[in-house]
């Protein structure tokens, strides 16, 4: 499957900021499944980027915007050829080896209400890791109810459970937090989604998590659809959390007043669709 994606970030401020400084990550990465035909980060006028790559692998580019500037946008976009392989992830460049991802981080702290969920998947499921990280994939689903505008980048885990409402970012959290208090290690993805129903307009991108399964590798589980990711998705960023894997973080000196706007689209290629 053939993706075009278009991501537009836009930035208003009632007063004048000095300067911006951005750590971008928004350039997927060929692996197996996933081939990146073209890709392009348009910063503002005048800015500048610096290409690197951060310490789990993910391209980064730092933008930095040295004028006063009342307003910011800032696009990415480019084509993406997929295919499905179940959700097993390969070819990826990874620096860590599996149990680096047992650690906690602090959106996805496992209290517990986390742990005794976590206890219950396990008892059903039984010992076999797959069959857990399966059943945890639909268990969470079905506690946490998608509905957006309820939760924000901060919140954690354990609040998301307690509440019983989320979107993407706060399944993952709740998914990752159980998975590693059970002993396996989950990471959390950031990326995109091709939607089911045929939208192409979105107002953000999304979120899901990989677990290591013995044998397997690292595997996907998008507990908010309650599947394993398909030739639909395209992976951008991991991290132990969404910190660690946001597309957009940084500061600025001077300025009030931030409002903030994200625009997401993903269809696909119309040369792929008419044939």
């Amino acid at each position: 499957m053939r993706l075009l994606i278009r991501h537009e970030t836009r930035y208003r401020y009632d007063t004048p900021v000095d300067r911006t400084l951005q750590m971008l990550r928004l350039t997927p990465r060929s692996h197996d499944g996933q081939e990146v035909l073209r890709w392009r980060v348009v910063p503002p006028a005048g800015a500048n980027l610096a290409p690197g790559e951060d310490g789990y692998g993910n391209t980064v580019d730092m933008m930095s915007l040295e004028r006063p500037h009342d307003a910011l946008t800032l696009l990415v976009e480019g084509e993406v050829h997929t295919h499905d392989t179940q959700g097993i992830v390969t070819g990826t460049i990874e620096p860590f080896p599996p149990a680096f991802y047992l650690r906690p981080s602090p959106l996805a702290l496992a209290d517990a209400a986390l742990r005794d969920l976590a206890d219950t998947v396990a008892a059903e499921a039984g010992p076999d890791p797959l069959a857990r990280a399966h059943a945890l994939t639909r268990t969470v689903r079905a506690r946490i109810a998608f509905q957006p505008g309820q939760t924000d980048s901060a919140t954690t885990a354990a609040e998301a459970l307690a509440a019983g409402i989320g979107v993407c970012q706060d399944h993952t959290h709740v998914f990752l937090a159980c998975a590693r208090h059970l002993g396996l290690p989950a990471r959390y993805v950031g990326g995109y989604l091709l939607m089911a129903d045929g939208s192409v307009e979105q107002a953000a991108g999304h979120a899901w998590a990989e677990a290591f399964i013995e044998g397997l590798g690292w595997v996907g589980f998008d507990a908010a659809n309650g599947i394993c990711p398909t030739e639909h998705y395209v992976r951008v960023a991991i991290g132990l959390d969404y910190r660690d894997a946001a597309p957009v973080r940084g500061l600025r000196h001077g300025g009030s007043g931030e409002a903030l706007e994200v625009t997401v689209r993903v269809g696909q290629s119309q040369t792929q669709a008419q044939a």
